[in-house]
């Protein structure tokens, strides 16, 4: 992070540069870390910039210029996601900054860094990668502006976008350049988005039209028959099979119509597939955005060589205080990546992707090793597991050949009965764990798929008997059908047969331990009598939390499309969303209508929902009567 930290390493210049807008923290569970150590580990020299003051590019300059390139994130969130609450307000701590402390990082943070770098540097490259370059890399929904924005790319003076994981990508970007190619010429790497000059496509789809035409032409004389216009040139398949496309709907179009944005998301989400995925186009006004289908997964070996690399699992020297954020993850281990769950409001499908990646039971073992040697281990490792705590070594015999499916979810409705969801691997891993000297409890405190854990018997017992800490959180988000059936997540009967078998099995274990349910308020196909019914559902089967969310439209994810559109994306049928700031107010808050502080807006939404039935000093009431209670 300094010159003279470069020294100590005799190198008197620098490679390459990474610019996050994170504190730098050397531990697997942030993206920098990863990356610097994965290029480190390739023979580069990398420096970090964290969290520069972007109000000038002296901050930029501090490194020097890199021989090669500048590499651009936000960090380990969205930087709109990580300075604002679903209602817009600014949030008031940051837990990837020293102290917790807010404000440190721009919203928009690659563009913002790109602007400064290309201000110090206008020579050197510029490559963005991590969560916000990969997910806003075509026209996307913002929900700061409520308005669609062109893809990053055409916004800030980027290269090129890394997108997904990025490891593959970033060190083939590094080698290529090492050996003398111009980033402009760097086109073919799975997992990059690149721009093309508007006039060079426009040469190409009119050579490809012409030539289409042609060959329709052609047959429509064999047959007999007079020419008819078509547009399905425009996927570009018939006219060269190796280099096929698909034409996304252009930014003008997809930021003028709902259903254009929809049906341009439902093609992206659909080529997010690293064998079956297409090359994906779509056209801005002053560029042309290019997509190469996904980078494969890493494979096991690549998964351990990433994870084993000499990560110091702290804070920067520099920094006087802690960064909340390490705390969370010091004594966690990542057994996995990927998740085929699908959920609407997340967008680890078009990040991680579908399918998992897996880390040897030994690799795993050998860092347990390390965190137990580490002088502050407490005896305990808070979580082994990846977007989910319990698909660890499961698979599908359609991944290795032809990718997940993009036809059809894996768990919702029901468990696909192709997929292995045997926990058989991940029950010798914990059991290997807890047995480790010096370990005292393996947690698994979150993360838990419970439609899968319903699969197997054993898994469930043995979580609760060892790794649970008294309480379990899981992520029904709702009680309400029509609402889970939009989030792509398990219905209420699945969550009641989980309920009830984590309480059997305690019962049997002779143990006290409770679940702690996440829920969403807010969410497209939610409606103010679904809201209603949700807390109704809360009181009687004494389900009150705190931990709401209300929903938030983050890039790239099936609910942002719906919550833009009103459309399924994948049906184009209409779905009902609640976009009104006080309506989303009044859906949050009866979920938790046990705050007085709540009780004028549940009021209100009571009333708009026409039950006031529910007022009142009856037992099934959510709220007292007003005038009775200021009587008392």
């Amino acid at each position: 992070m300094s010159l003279e930290e470069a020294e100590k390493k005799g190198w008197d210049e620098l490679d390459i540069i990474l610019v996050t807008g994170d504190a730098y923290v050397d531990h697997s569970g942030f993206g920098t870390a990863i990356i610097g150590r994965v290029l480190e580990h390739a023979g580069f020299r990398v420096g970090v910039i964290a969290q520069p003051d972007w109000t000038s590019k002296d901050a930029f300059e501090i490194l020097g210029k890199p021989r090669l390139f500048f590499s651009v994130s936000a960090g380990n969130a969205d930087s709109l996601v990580n300075n604002y609450t679903p209602l817009l307000y600014k949030r008031e701590s940051d837990m990837y900054s020293p102290g917790g402390e807010p404000g440190l990082r721009p919203d928009r943070a690659v563009i913002a860094y790109s602007n400064r770098l290309r201000q110090a540097y206008p020579d050197v490259p510029i490559v963005a990668g991590g969560i916000e370059a990969s997910l806003r890399r075509f026209a996307e929904f913002d929900y700061l502006s409520n308005d669609v924005r062109q893809s990053v790319l055409a916004d800030a003076p980027v290269d090129l976008i890394v997108y997904g994981m990025g490891e593959l990508q970033i060190k083939e970007i590094a080698d290529r350049m090492n050996a003398g190619e111009k980033i402009s010429e760097i086109r073919d790497i799975p997992g990059t988005v690149w721009k093309m000059p508007v006039r060079e496509w426009k040469n190409i789809r009119a050579g490809r039209e012409s030539e289409y035409i042609k060959s329709l032409e052609s047959e429509s004389f064999k047959s007999g028959e007079s020419f008819k216009s078509d547009e399905s040139f425009k996927s570009g398949e018939s006219i060269n099979s190796c280099d096929s496309y698909i034409e996304l709907p252009d930014f003008t179009e997809v930021s003028e119509s709902k259903e254009q944005y929809a049906r341009a998301f439902k093609t992206i989400y659909e080529n997010q597939n690293p064998i079956s995925g297409k090359k994906l186009v779509q056209p801005h006004p002053k560029t042309v955005i290019v997509q190469n289908p996904p980078m494969r997964e890493l494979t096991e070996k690549e998964m351990d060589d990433v994870y084993e690399l000499p990560y110091l699992r702290l804070e920067h020297p520099s920094y006087s205080e802690g960064v909340p954020g390490l705390d969370v993850v010091r004594n966690s281990i990542t057994s996995h990546r990927g998740c085929f769950g699908g959920c609407s409001f997340c967008a680890i499908t078009q990040h991680q992707g579908r399918a998992i990646s897996n880390r040897s039971e030994e690799s795993i073992i050998r860092e347990a090793e390390s965190i137990i040697e580490s002088p502050d281990f407490n005896g305990i490792i808070n979580g082994i597991g990846g977007p989910s705590a319990n698909m660890y070594g499961m698979t599908c015999p359609t991944w290795e050949k032809k990718g997940a499916c993009t036809h059809k979810n894996c768990l919702v409705p029901t468990v696909c009965p192709s997929l292995n969801s045997s926990h058989e691997r991940l029950l010798k891993l914990l059991e290997t764990l807890r047995n480790m000297p010096d370990v005292r409890k393996v947690l698994t405190g979150y993360g838990v798929r419970f439609d899968l854990a319903l699969q197997e018997d054993g898994y469930l017992e043995t979580l609760c008997k060892y790794h649970v800490g008294g309480q379990l959180k899981v992520a029904p988000e709702h009680f309400c059908d029509n609402v889970t059936a939009a989030m792509r997540k398990p219905n209420r009967e699945t969550f009641e047969k989980f309920e009830k078998k984590f309480k059997d099995v305690n019962k049997d274990l002779g143990l006290k331990q409770f679940l702690v349910t996440f829920q969403i308020s807010g969410h497209p196909g939610c409606t103010m009598e679904n809201a209603v019914e949700m807390a109704e559902y809360i009181r009687d089967n004494n389900r009150y939390t705190e931990q709401v969310q209300d929903f938030t439209p983050t890039p790239m994810t099936i609910s942002t499309c719906m919550f833009h559109t009103g459309l399924d994306p994948f049906t184009m049928e209409k779905i009902y969303v609640p976009v009104t700031r006080t309506e989303k107010k009044m859906q949050r808050v009866l979920l938790q209508f046990r705050n007085p502080d709540n009780r004028e807006m549940i009021q209100q939404a009571l009333e708009s929902a026409g039950r006031t039935d529910l007022i009142g000093n009856r037992e099934n009431c959510l709220i007292p009567d007003h005038d009775r209670r200021h009587r008392f």
